[in-house]
């Protein structure tokens, strides 16, 4: 696959993305397809609102009209595009002067025709999913509550909050057992504040060149100000925040930098709340912990027995299953994960396969199917448990650990 392809397919699958679009007209101008490549950079234009980013696209637009009126070219390396070529010099003057009425004037370049590989399906792009709520997680009711007072309500009682002079933002870390919903809630929280969600992957961060992870990481924090109310999402946190005394030479400036940034939240910008999730709150360093950065711990335990009934409900959906007793399932399977629960359907729906294929007999899921997996599963938060057992007897003279020892406390002769 060649390289404008791909960047074709990049732009399909971003369609919104306007350095997607940049890039494909760098690509298309060096290969000479001109018009293409203005018919990309006016599409970036339009969808840009970064100011660096916009003047550079400007500035290659300019080169490739300028190109275009010296060689008075018209020839296409595409399928060919049934209208009149446009005046480039007034697109240009539109693109930089008249945003508010681009969508009217800039000239449709959209090829009529469009090549395919074969017999390949056309692409089309999908819409994204609606905000998630927390209508949409299974139980946690305890952990819902907790979430609106601390969370949620601030961003709907901006005044009542500002009379205290008590701040609509700051940062919040989940954690717990893997697989029990951190990330998951985390969406639903900015589905209930309806506020912009920007998840930060450590891919977005880490770059091998010095100085560029700590100026990825402070141009994520500057999007999501820039575009309040927003809330970001750090996932596996630890991998970015960890312990400054066990932390290398690289690792330790992202560090810095995310404590700078999180500090800066306090201080100067309003209505961004930084969440974060971590399997080992343990291993974070202290000062991302302390208040004004991530002040609030908050422990999402196992799923409790209505919400595993839920999961095993909302996971055998649209299934061939018979009628299932979810809640004989869920009273056995204690201390189990959303995770877990998925597993353990998935080696069902294997079994049930395998037997099919066997015996040639077509038959749905059943409750026997489920229960003869559990005899042979165990979950996987008990570990963690039995780890954070340890933290918390040692290590929790601050009492940031307050509620795994209250959960622990309540189900310690069955860890």
């Amino acid at each position: 696959m060649d390289k404008i392809k791909w960047l074709q397919q990049m732009v399909e699958q971003s369609p919104t993305d306007p350095q997607a679009h940049y890039w494909l007209g760098k690509e298309l101008a060096e290969n000479g397809r001109w018009l293409e490549a203005v018919q990309s950079y006016s599409t970036g234009i339009s969808l840009c609102t970064d100011d660096t980013l916009r003047m550079e696209i400007i500035h290659e637009l300019t080169k490739a009209s300028v190109q275009i009126q010296q060689t008075n070219s018209m020839d296409f390396q595409s399928p060919v595009i049934e209208q009149e070529s446009p005046d480039l010099d007034e697109l240009l003057e539109r693109e930089v002067k008249s945003e508010e009425s681009e969508s009217d004037q800039l000239i449709d370049f959209t090829p009529r025709l469009k090549v395919i590989d074969g017999e390949a399906p056309k692409k089309t792009v999908k819409k994204g999913k609606e905000q998630i709520t927390f209508a949409d997680v299974a139980g946690l009711d305890d952990l819902k509550k907790t979430i609106n007072l601390r969370i949620i309500s601030p961003f709907y009682n901006k005044g009542l909050f500002a009379k205290f002079r008590k701040k609509v933002g700051g940062g919040v870390l989940l954690y717990g057992p893997p697989g029990c919903g951190k990330t998951f809630i985390a969406k639903a929280t900015a589905g209930e504040c309806k506020a912009n969600f920007y998840p930060v992957h450590i891919t977005d961060i880490l770059n091998r060149y010095l100085g560029e992870s700590e100026q990825n990481l402070k141009a994520a924090f500057d999007k999501a100000r820039f575009q309040k109310p927003s809330i970001m999402f750090f996932d596996e946190v630890d991998t970015i925040g960890m312990s400054r005394s066990k932390a290398s030479e690289y690792t330790r400036g992202i560090i810095d930098t995310f404590l700078t940034e999180l500090e800066g939240i306090d201080t100067s910008t309003d209505e961004v709340l930084i969440m974060a999730a971590t399997n080992t709150p343990w291993d974070i360093d202290s000062a991302l912990k302390r208040p004004g950065r991530f002040d609030r711990l908050i422990f999402v335990a196992p799923p409790d027995k209505k919400a595993r009934e839920q999961i095993f409900k909302l996971k055998l959906a649209g299934r061939y299953a018979e009628e299932i007793d979810v809640a004989t399932l869920a009273a056995q399977t204690e201390f189990f994960s959303g995770a877990d629960i998925e597993n353990v359907i998935e080696l069902a729906t294997e079994n049930v396969l395998a037997e099919i294929l066997t015996t040639g007999n077509e038959r749905p899921i059943t409750t026997n199917d489920l229960l003869h997996v559990l005899e042979e599963v165990r979950p996987s938060t008990l570990e963690w448990l039995r780890t954070a057992k340890n933290y918390v007897k040692y290590a929790n003279q601050s009492g940031l650990y307050n509620d795994v020892e209250k959960y622990l406390r309540v189900h310690a002769k069955r860890i």
